[in-house]
């Protein structure tokens, strides 16, 4: 009969690894989003570099689905991180089904750089329509590196 080993305990992840955050479709809610993802990124310890690149991108897709929604009032918008296998994917669904594309902004506009910094800054980035057939996903992805977070 095998004999268990002795000092090594599987230690369970103390902090989830899968959090949602659902909040109003409203201005505030960009900045309350940006601070619940420093937050998490601080318990699952992720590297500063990271954590400032995953805040900035959160912010341009929260913003785009705050200023471009245009859905009756009440909807929520809504944010997903995940922390799996060395990568980082944050994710943010609203109610509008129109997919969002880069464009090209001129240098005198004050707006219209958030998606060209999602896909220049991210490793990997996408929309697609929700399954339910209401609104979409605009999700990207950042590796962690080995090493910069516990329990993975």
């Amino acid at each position: 009969m095998p004999t268990p080993s002795r000092g090594v305990t599987p230690r369970p992840d103390p902090f989830p690894r899968d959090i949602e955050w659902r909040l109003p479709r409203h201005a505030r809610s960009v900045s309350r989003a940006r601070t619940l993802l420093r937050e998490q990124a601080t318990s699952w310890e992720l590297a500063p570099d990271t954590t400032e690149t995953a805040t900035l991108l959160l912010s341009e897709l929260m913003t785009n689905a705050y200023r471009h929604a245009t859905v009756p009032p009440g909807r929520e918008i809504w944010t997903r991180c995940v922390l799996k296998a060395g990568r980082l994917h944050i994710a943010v669904t609203d109610a509008n089904a129109a997919l969002p594309t880069p464009r090209q902004a001129a240098p005198e506009d004050e707006a219209g750089r958030g998606l060209t910094l999602v896909a220049a800054l991210s490793d990997a980035w996408g929309a697609e329509p929700r399954p339910e057939g209401i609104g979409k996903t605009v999700w990207f992805e950042l590796s962690v590196a080995p090493g910069t977070t516990t329990g993975t």
